[in-house]
């Protein structure tokens, strides 16, 4: 058994200003006692091993456990497969064995909402019950917010979907991402005068068609570390102009570096319009003109965020 120590349970998807709150006090208070601070999390989603329909996810497991460890360098997290075996523990098993016997808990925290065991029988008046008999203090959190709502990964992805990222921004603490790794395309957008990387395999959720002001960082593979490559525009959609079909393409401003089969961090800062069928291709690089300087505009102040190590977020 190790250390004893206090555990933050969640799914924290988005790891938005919300979690990092709950995250950070829980730091806090683990060093004022004496304990190790762990942060408990699942993958994949329960939903989707459950069948309930896969939501669709706003940050991978390992952008995840990157933007938890950065809250505070003491942090330890903890992935647990989560497996139809997990789902069928009944809340006894799942506190004696996961939390107790596996990771050492003296004070458990949970959000308001986190039910575990079997048929999600477990609530947190279950938990401190069973504190109160092992020994563990046990307590569930209110999430932060503000006077449109509270913080939730549920909100991110209304906000996202409707497009809305100067408020998803604000909920997440930084603009959302998708990553993927770059393929070679048609190379049009070559041929217009604007080279683009097209991204593929993302897994977080997409944000409506349109085109964007972007922030771009190029992931060591090695390390699995990101760094600044630079600012961008991008189009996510189906080119109905060229009839391509669909994709999501980047083009990095005052760059020449081939960036076939690297892996981007791109980051939604502004959508800057609709995507929409153009006359011809000469309209078509007219408006893709116009979109690199309304991007440029829109990036201009935008510096590194501390903490970042090197990236943008």
């Amino acid at each position: 058994m190790p250390r004893s120590t206090l555990v933050a349970i969640g799914n924290f998807d988005g790891v938005h200003v919300g979690h990092q709150a709950v995250i950070r006090a829980a730091a806090s208070e683990a060093r004022e006692r004496g304990l190790l601070p762990f942060v408990l999390t699942f993958h994949p989603h329960p939903a989707q091993v459950l069948g309930r329909g896969g939501l669709p996810i706003l940050t991978t497991i390992a952008r995840k456990t990157e933007l938890i460890c950065r809250i505070d360098p003491d942090l330890r997290v903890v992935v647990e497969p989560f497996t139809h075996e997990l789902a069928a523990m009944s809340p006894e098993e799942f506190v004696r064995e996961l939390l107790i016997e596996a990771l050492g808990a003296r004070v458990v925290i949970i959000g308001q909402n986190f039910r575990f065991g079997h048929n999600r029988a477990g609530s947190i008046e279950t938990l401190q019950a069973l504190g109160a008999e092992l020994g563990f203090d046990a307590r569930a959190e209110q999430l932060a917010g503000d006077d449109k709502g509270t913080y939730s990964s549920t909100r991110a992805r209304e906000l996202l979907e409707a497009g809305d990222l100067a408020v998803l921004e604000r909920v997440l603490g930084r603009p959302h991402a998708l990553g993927g790794t770059v393929v070679e395309g048609q190379k049009r957008g070559r041929t217009l005068g604007f080279p683009t990387a097209n991204l593929s395999g993302i897994a977080e959720a997409l944000p409506p068609h349109g085109v964007y002001a972007v922030l771009v960082d190029l992931l060591d593979e090695s390390t699995g570390r990101a760094q600044v490559l630079g600012r961008g525009v991008a189009n996510l959609g189906v080119r109905p102009t060229l009839g391509a079909g669909a994709s999501f393409e980047v083009h990095v401003f005052d760059i020449d570096q081939d960036l076939y089969g690297r892996t981007l961090r791109v980051h939604l800062v502004e959508r800057l319009r609709e995507e929409r069928r153009f006359s011809d291709v000469t309209a078509l690089a007219a408006q893709i003109a116009r979109d690199g300087e309304r991007a440029r505009e829109v990036i201009a102040g935008r510096s590194p965020a501390p903490g970042a190590e090197g990236a943008w977020y």
